[in-house]
């Protein structure tokens, strides 16, 4: 079964549409209003291997906030629609991922309750324009929207691009350990026999 989703969402300030596939091999066609968003979201398909298609426009010209929030909130969407039943996935996925003089670690558990953990962060700085508070923003709508616990730590970094770039391979590499199927799983990974 192949394990694909669209999600579309338009609203007074934003207009996405974003297409996955969860078994793919990191193929993508991004389009964004913001070019380093559209970065971002290149190398999250090339590091956990989904085939991506993103279209997404909003009103930069009043802030970046609006876009960037509601592209996580429908990239959590689309990988929660995608998921399905979410029978034989490993269910939980974790990676520490260096960048320089920058290291990440990301744990992510697909159990169908929101929480989110983001620290070790700089605040009250901007990177190409944009807030670096943003990301935040963009992980825990993408969290919330998903439905899983999302813990992000870094643990140092003193360059912001590096900080984001290796926060976005970082959840690849962990979301990818967690959507993966594994045979030996039969029926949902829960005791509940639901997530």
């Amino acid at each position: 079964m192949l394990r694909k989703a669209t999600v579309k969402r338009v609203t007074g300030e934003t207009s996405i549409e974003i297409l996955i596939n969860l078994d793919g091999s990191g193929d993508y066609k991004v389009k964004t209003d913001v070019p380093f968003l559209t970065h971002m979201l290149e190398l999250f398909s090339k590091h956990g291997l989904f085939d991506l298609e993103v279209k997404a426009t909003g009103d930069v010209e009043v802030d970046y906030h609006h876009l960037i929030e509601d592209v996580g909130i429908v990239l959590g969407e689309v990988v929660k629609r995608a998921l399905g039943s979410k029978k034989s996935i490993n269910r939980y996925g974790f990676f520490t991922l260096p960048m320089d003089e920058t290291l990440i670690s990301v744990a992510v558990d697909l159990s169908g309750r929101p929480y989110f953990v983001y620290k070790g962060f700089p605040q009250m700085a901007t990177l190409m324009g944009i807030e670096f508070d943003l990301f935040r923003e963009f992980w825990k709508s993408f969290a919330f929207s998903l439905e899983c616990n999302l813990h992000i730590n870094c643990h140092y970094g003193l360059n912001l691009h590096h900080i984001v770039e290796g926060t976005f391979k970082c959840v690849a590499r962990a979301l990818k350990m967690a959507v993966d199927i594994d045979e030996k799983i039969k029926g949902i990974p829960s005791t509940k026999g639901k997530l």
